[in-house]
């Protein structure tokens, strides 16, 4: 882990998950952390008291531009991260995605940081034979993973052209606290677990054997770290998570099921549109560049989730994203607010 003290860091997307987490250890590591985040996808009590906050949107530019004065290192964790509702709302997942990742990286330009972290998606990849590894060209096959590589692109020619370095993240399905459980559209895991603490069953698309790998944020954070300073990472494009433990989202439910103590059926739903149905990542590179270990079991993880999530309370669920294409295609749960 990288001791070099850096003057200042901007972290986007600190009311989130992954970015609140990162904000506050770059913190304890003693450095100057600004975070900014728009407050639609995240909660209030994820930001870390150890930083400076800002409520922007990161499509606010000029504000950006201006909070982006001095700042040597940015980590672009921000995103709409809703990959099954981009097929539906195309618009709203572009515009949080694409279009806010482009402010970010022409104020970090304007600025001369010397180095920009993006934390895409292994939506990237599509649906190419797995376990997916870095040197595939990407195959984005929804809105969302088409705005991913289309921000990607966009950094990486803003970046060649004005010698700033750069590094693509590519987490994927991260669990852990914080994580906001009360988003119908995405983190499964999340869903599941707070529709059992209310003696709801757990609700499947398709046919539940869609395998993934699931990482914790612990895991994910020690890769992130390094990516600040460590020369050799320059230019890389790096799958952050296991890829001994891909799992079927039927496997997901029984073990939801076994540490929630609620044992009801999955209800299953009608597949949805473009879902890719085996989404696992090679962490070779990772453990190449970075020694990555995965140090926090699925299982364990998804305990951890659940006491966090047991001790916050449960809620409701917030259908804070408009669905702009309503058709015979989207789902019911989503039309009807069923879940």
């Amino acid at each position: 882990m990288s001791q070099k003290k850096i003057k200042k860091i901007l972290v986007t997307g600190t009311a989130g998950f992954l970015g609140s987490h990162l904000a506050e250890h770059l913190a304890k590591l003693g450095h100057t952390v600004v975070g900014i985040d728009n407050m639609i996808g995240g909660y209030e009590d994820n930001i870390p008291k150890n930083i400076k906050h800002f409520k922007i949107d990161c499509c606010d530019y000029e504000k950006i531009n201006e909070i982006m004065k001095d700042v040597e290192i940015v980590y672009h964790c921000a995103a709409t991260a809703h990959e099954g509702l981009s097929v539906f709302s195309p618009f709203e997942i572009t515009k949080n995605n694409y279009l806010a990742s482009v402010s970010i990286f022409s104020a970090a330009v304007n600025n001369k940081v010397k180095r920009i972290i993006f934390c895409s998606s292994m939506a990237r990849y599509g649906g190419q034979k797995y376990p997916f590894d870095e040197s595939m060209k990407p195959d984005p096959v929804d809105p969302y993973a088409i705005s991913k590589v289309a921000a990607e692109k966009v950094l990486i020619n803003l970046c060649e052209l004005n010698k700033i370095e750069w590094v693509i993240a590519v987490p994927h399905n991260i669990i852990g606290p914080r994580q906001k459980y009360d988003d119908p559209f995405r983190n499964v895991v999340s869903i599941m677990i707070n529709r059992m603490l209310q003696g709801k069953a757990p609700i499947i698309y398709g046919d539940g054997k869609q395998t993934r790998c699931f990482s914790y944020i612990d895991d994910c954070l020690s890769c992130l770290i390094p990516m600040m300073d460590q020369q050799n990472l320059n230019k890389e494009i790096i799958n952050i998570g296991p890829d001994e433990e891909f799992v079927s989202i039927n496997k997901v439910a029984e073990i939801c099921s076994n540490i929630t103590g609620v044992n009801l059926k999955p209800i299953y739903k009608k597949d949805r549109p473009q879902e890719v149905k085996h989404a696992v990542c090679s962490a070779n590179k990772a453990r190449a560049l970075l020694n990555y270990k995965t140090k926090t079991s699925l299982l364990e993880g998804i305990k951890r989730t659940f006491d966090y999530i047991k001790t916050r309370g449960t809620k409701p669920f917030d259908y804070n994203i408009k669905i702009e294409i309503n058709n015979e295609l989207t789902p019911d749960t989503w039309k009807n607010k069923e879940i």
